[in-house]
């Protein structure tokens, strides 16, 4: 048995027993008449609280309840505290309007505790991140960030992109981050969209995304949380990461080179994998001999192509004829470009 048909069945009897109540709204002349009025009053009251009914109590109920479960944690304090300012400052008038002659000393102190719950409610929300930030970053901190218990600056957000990536799961695991990593509500979301793509490609990175979230919150050796925060009025993923950066004053971790620029010309700090990848690489002069095995021939004639360890292609030239064969090469320019970095040598004779 639904709730709703409960409901139903509570709403039938309790309007029937008002329809029999109402009878005495009509003066019938008759006896039979009134036993008819009763009846149809009654019958009447049943269906009409049999319909209604789920509309004046459940259906309210679970809208609400949807409405609270979309508004960001941070929204729901702040709303809660400018409420409880806006009645005290209430209740402190309400004994100088209780004087006032006539019916203005009752509905007074009724109309100005309604004005003022209202006003510090919508100040408190509109202006939170203002007033927080007066307080201390602490508040903020506790209002979004559930139990994490430091100030925002130690603490990254999390970007679409490099949660797809991957290797931050890895770099956690090596003690060398120290902040606690948040994944905004609307990244989440985002991840879930693509997860949902009909497009193969795009659904497996979307599901990887999501595996690797997941990870993170298991094995990160720092604390990794989904946030309720959001920013208002602005839809793109990326725009609304950088305000909600700008706003907290801490980091964006990405490998997006859009939202690294965008990021960085507003002010945000930006925590870059691929930048950080490049830096690891191992340090090779020109003038320096390596040994290395030739797997494919270059772009150019006689050229042969080698990989570092790390990824980093090296182009030798005359090593077309060393295909498959582990050869010493001698480093004659290293460039260093926006896509990675490419090593230049010849064969050592």
């Amino acid at each position: 048995m639904s709730m709703e048909f409960v409901f139903r069945l509570v709403g039938m009897v309790v309007f029937a027993l008002i329809g029999v109540q109402s009878r005495h709204l009509f003066q019938p002349e008759n006896p039979g008449d009134s036993a008819r009025l009763i009846i149809i009053l009654t019958l009447s009251g049943a269906a009409l609280g049999l319909l209604i009914a789920p509309y004046l109590t459940i259906r309210p109920f679970f809208t609400i309840q949807a409405k609270l479960r979309q508004i960001p944690a941070s929204k729901l304090v702040s709303g809660v505290i400018g409420l409880g300012i806006g009645l005290a400052v209430a209740a402190l008038l309400n004994p100088s309007l209780s004087d006032l002659p006539g019916p203005y000393g009752e509905i007074s102190p009724v109309i100005i505790s309604i004005v003022f719950g209202y006003v510090g409610m919508a100040v408190m929300v509109m202006r939170q991140h203002d007033i927080f930030s007066l307080i201390g970053p602490r508040i903020i901190s506790g209002a979004g960030l559930g139990n994490l218990g430091k100030p925002t600056e130690d603490a990254m957000l999390l970007d679409t992109s490099v949660i797809i990536d991957g290797r931050i799961a890895d770099i956690s695991k090596t003690g060398f981050i120290r902040h606690a990593m948040l994944a905004p509500r609307f990244v989440l979301n985002e991840l879930q969209y693509i997860a949902d793509s009909p497009d193969p490609l795009r659904r497996n990175r979307g599901r990887r995304g999501l595996e690797v979230l997941k990870r993170l919150q298991e094995e990160s050796l720092v604390p990794v949380q989904i946030t309720d925060l959001d920013i208002e009025g602005v839809k793109g993923v990326d725009d609304k990461l950088v305000m909600l950066g700008k706003q907290l004053g801490c980091p964006i971790v990405t490998n997006d080179f859009n939202l690294n620029s965008v990021a960085k010309l507003q002010g945000v700090v930006v925590l870059n994998i691929n930048e950080l990848a490049n830096a690891v690489k191992t340090v090779i002069l020109p003038g320096e001999t390596i040994r290395v095995k030739i797997i494919q021939e270059g772009k150019e004639r006689d050229q042969g192509v080698a990989y570092l360890n790390d990824g980093t292609m090296i182009v030798v030239e005359n090593g077309k004829r060393y295909l498959e064969k582990n050869v010493d090469i001698v480093v004659t320019k290293v460039l260093q470009t926006n896509a990675g970095r490419m090593i230049f040598a010849r064969m050592e004779k």
